[in-house]
């Protein structure tokens, strides 16, 4: 068989050694999307306004006209002044082709939307970038000085992705004048969300472009629509540098029926925000986090380590945006407010869970225990029985798979798999034998050993109570802590007896109910556990069991919705020592608190 021919082509110098654009995200399934800038819903009357397109209206090229008009009369300016896009970036690429192709060079203070730099520059533009430092005013001075005659395009997005800053209608004027051969591009994509909008105050201008979305507070950014508004020329110069027919007829129409119809829904969703932001950044103040001034529709705000903070939220299946390679952000959070009050409960619960955690549980084999010459034995001993090799990497699959937290059932399981059917009383029976020992032969329990000591564990319980949820019967469990001495350590245990088994979540529950809390980590080493755990709203973290391959154990269980996974439980205390300093009750040992977990 011939091979593949070689593809021979290089790229185009400008698109060399750039990557295409993804938002950075950890690997835990998350439900709740806070990373991006559009987190709520439209009315789901606004899908009923599909039913009036017809074939026909599908069967032609599509016609942004019904939706210049709309917006022509929103905003009373002629309809030559205004340019529906696929979305702001379209706009902003059309406006980069029509000005910058030429080498022209750009103003862009920074740190701001990310993309506005690649449409620019493939354009053919030359940056000039002015730092734009989080929390404050728009740079106008230095954009003021900034301005030679080679400048063609400044820009100015208000209120800023990410920082939340704006740019005053006073600095507008003053830029628009001081640089009538410049194009001011003013990005308004979140200012329903601002305090003022400048858009008409702007269109004064004829250098000034303004650029809006339906994607952030309309809340249909899957369509994609957003539109220019500028003087006619600079309009006909963009209409001309992109597609003709960048915008899908569903599109246009369900814009259109969202702007003339869902105002309403507009006006509550703003007011969420704005309620959601101011709370948020108070929780981010109380732990004595700087948070920036944001009149977007997120909060940005720092954290000791902002890659724990996202990677921990993950866990509980949140998804926030941190900024890795960005030293400017370095530290920084974006946290997009749900619009939502029962997501909004429970992000702040998720962060209060952060940052100060009321107590620690641990599941107890393969976490404080290492059990892999214990249970893991009885397994395969016991199948052996059976006349069914069953070995390590088969009990690995099953825990992975979930659902395994009774190795009893279990092992009954894989003897079934192996076609062996055995009824689980005697499976159980022959399991108890092989670990218990009996008067003949020694229990493979008295193999088990402890991962963690009880001096690291009399230190970690100075800083919280701790708890133990574990799939044990309780006569197992209460002994091995009586043999390690560790009883006094733990305030409560849940055990096989106590709840349903884990994957539910009643055995973290209720462990929560026997401490008296709402806030907890819990250390589990597979998929049961961390399921249990996020179900629970409690934060996963992940152990790797001995005898486990570390690569693989850290891709199921990160799978499975762990926030971290540990090689060592010992190495939580440098997870601890990333919470916000005011929530750090007591100082931890230096010999106990590693001074950095790897992101």
């Amino acid at each position: 068989m011939s091979q593949s021919p070689t593809l021979r082509v290089e790229p185009a110098s400008l698109l060399q050694g750039r990557q295409a654009y993804r938002v950075p995200r950890h690997g835990a399934p998350m439900d709740l999307i806070l990373d991006g800038s559009a987190s709520y819903p439209p009315p789901a009357a606004l899908l009923d306004a599909m039913a009036s397109l017809r074939a026909d209206d599908l069967a032609r090229y599509p016609d942004t006209t019904p939706l210049v008009d709309a917006l022509a009369a929103r905003w009373s300016l002629a309809a030559q002044r205004i340019l529906v896009t696929a979305g702001v970036d379209d706009a902003i690429d059309r406006l980069s082709r029509a000005i910058l192709s030429d080498g022209a060079a750009f103003l862009l203070p920074t740190p701001t939307f990310e993309m506005l730099t690649h449409y620019a520059t493939m354009a053919g533009g030359v940056p000039k970038r002015l730092p734009w430092p989080v929390g404050e005013p728009y740079p106008t001075q230095a954009v003021l000085e900034a301005i030679t005659p080679e400048v063609k395009l400044i820009v100015a997005i208000s209120p800023n992705n990410p920082t939340g800053s704006i740019i005053s209608p006073e600095d507008i004027a003053t830029i628009a004048q001081a640089a009538p051969h410049a194009i001011l591009l003013l990005d308004l994509a979140y200012v329903e969300f601002a305090d003022h909008d400048p858009t008409l105050f702007a269109l004064q201008w004829p250098n000034v472009v303004v650029t809006r979305t339906f994607s952030k507070a309309w809340g249909i950014p899957g369509l994609r629509v957003g539109y220019a508004l500028g003087d006619p020329d600079v309009i006909g110069w963009m209409r001309t540098a992109g597609e003709p027919y960048a915008v899908s007829t569903p599109s246009i129409h369900l814009a259109r029926t969202q702007l003339s119809q869902h105002k309403a829904h507009l006006d509550a969703h703003t007011a969420q925000v704005r309620l959601e932001r101011a709370s948020i950044e108070r929780l981010f103040a109380e732990s004595h986090l700087p948070v920036a001034r944001s009149q977007a529709n997120f909060v940005f705000a720092q954290a000791p380590d902002a890659f724990w903070v996202r990677d921990a939220l993950a866990g509980m299946g949140i998804s926030i945006r941190a900024f890795p390679g960005q030293e400017a952000l370095a530290g920084w959070l974006r946290i997009t407010c749900p619009s939502d009050p029962t997501a909004h409960q429970r992000l702040e619960h998720a962060l209060r869970t952060v940052f100060s955690p009321q107590v620690m549980l641990f599941d107890m084999d393969g976490v404080l225990v290492d059990v892999s010459g214990s249970y893991r034995q009885s397994i395969i001993q016991t199948a052996a029985s059976y006349g069914v090799t069953v070995t390590g990497e088969d009990i690995r699959l099953a825990k992975a798979a979930g659902d395994a937290n009774n190795d009893w059932k279990l092992t009954q399981r894989l003897l079934a798999q192996a076609g062996i059917t055995a009824p689980l009383d005697d499976v159980t029976a022959r399991f108890e034998d092989l670990y218990q020992g009996s008067p003949t032969h020694e229990g493979l329990r008295r193999r088990e050993t402890l991962r963690l000591d009880a001096a690291w564990l009399a230190a970690l319980r100075e800083e919280m109570p701790l708890g133990i949820v574990t799939g044990r019967p309780r006569r197992d469990a209460l002994r091995l802590l009586e043999e390690h001495h560790l009883s006094h350590l733990f305030d409560a245990v849940v055990c096989m007896e106590d709840a349903p088994a884990k994957p539910r979540p009643d055995p973290v529950h209720l462990a929560l109910q026997k401490l008296g809390a709402s806030r907890a980590w819990l250390l589990g080493d597979t998929p049961d556990d961390l399921w249990a755990s996020r179900h629970a709203s409690v934060l996963p973290i992940g152990i790797i069991a001995p005898g486990e391959d570390p690569s693989k154990a850290t891709a199921t269980l990160t799978s499975a919705g762990a926030a971290r996974v540990l090689h060592d439980p010992a190495t939580l205390m440098a997870l601890l020592m990333l919470r916000p300093k005011s929530t750090n009750a007591r100082h931890l040992s230096p010999s106990l608190a590693p001074t950095k977990a790897t992101p």
